[in-house]
């Protein structure tokens, strides 16, 4: 199998290439791609630095520079190599600017500006963060979204990444010994969404929890008759109230979050908090 240097440089933090490679990546199996990242490139002699890597690591070379010099530089240097180079949102910038009828503002990093936008997000990752694991029930009612689950049904992870979208969001651990405070039953802004997932899934993940921590992988925390129990018992509460369920088992934490935002939108007076 061939080896392909990816070389990903970009005049801001770097987080939309990364993604971009990211999900086309996903599209090729067994691929040996080995990543060289660039952030932060805003001037021809730190790209000229660069430069000495990717020579000695052939490879393709996407970007992300809004400078119409340093672009220039850029795409000089790779053809003198014979080395394709992308622009990753050229069509998509042109197409808008077709669209809007004006031109793109050549500002690297716009998307990270420290506007109202910025701040709310930052908000609701310090609101998650202090709301996760059943922790300030008291003030559910000021979250967008209440994920409640089973132990281990990614409650926690799709908090933060759906935070990081601007959500404003609070968890719940279900535990058959130990009902949910009341408040759960009565919240009127937020929605409830309940996480499940297939029992036996839900074991293998907890086992490897356990030898994570170098606890004993067998306990009642993984017995089987006990675990069906547990997301039995969790089904049925939220069959009871109502809530819509998203069955994680075979869903990644983006896909899983994707899930959550597209019920939250559907939602006659949700508003569109997040999605900044």
């Amino acid at each position: 199998m061939a080896r392909l240097h990816l070389h990903l440089l970009s005049d801001s933090t770097g987080e939309t290439l990364e993604m971009i490679a990211k999900a086309a990546l996903a599209q090729f199996d067994d691929s040996d791609v080995v990543r060289h990242f660039w952030p932060m490139v805003r001037s021809q002699q730190h790209l000229d630095r660069i430069f000495a890597d990717i020579a000695a690591n052939p490879g393709l070379v996407l970007f992300t520079l809004v400078n119409n010099d340093t672009r220039t530089r850029l795409e000089e240097r790779c053809t003198a190599l014979g080395l394709p180079a992308v622009a990753a949102l050229d069509a998509v910038t042109l197409a808008l600017e077709g669209t809007l009828g004006q031109q793109a503002k050549a500002r690297p990093g716009r998307q990270h500006a420290m506007n109202a936008a910025y701040f709310a997000r930052v908000e609701a990752i310090q609101f998650t963060i202090a709301h996760d694991d059943g922790v300030g029930w008291e003030d559910w009612e000021q979250a967008d979204i209440v994920l409640a689950g089973v132990s281990r049904s990614s409650k926690t992870p799709t908090s933060i990444y759906l935070a990081n979208r601007g959500y404003r969001v609070a968890n719940i651990p279900i535990v058959v010994e130990s009902p949910p405070p009341p408040s759960l039953f009565g919240l009127r802004k937020p929605l409830v969404v309940g996480l499940t997932t297939a029992p036996e899934r839900l074991i293998q993940v907890r086992r490897n929890r356990l030898l994570s921590l170098n606890q004993a992988p067998e306990t009642a925390y993984v017995d089987q008759d006990g675990v069906a129990r547990e997301v039995q018992y969790a089904r049925r509460m939220f069959a009871d109230n109502g809530w819509p369920v998203i069955d994680v088992t075979r869903r990644s934490i983006e896909e899983t979050a994707a899930a959550v935002i597209n019920l939250y939108n559907e939602r006659p007076d949700s508003g569109a908090a997040g999605a900044f």
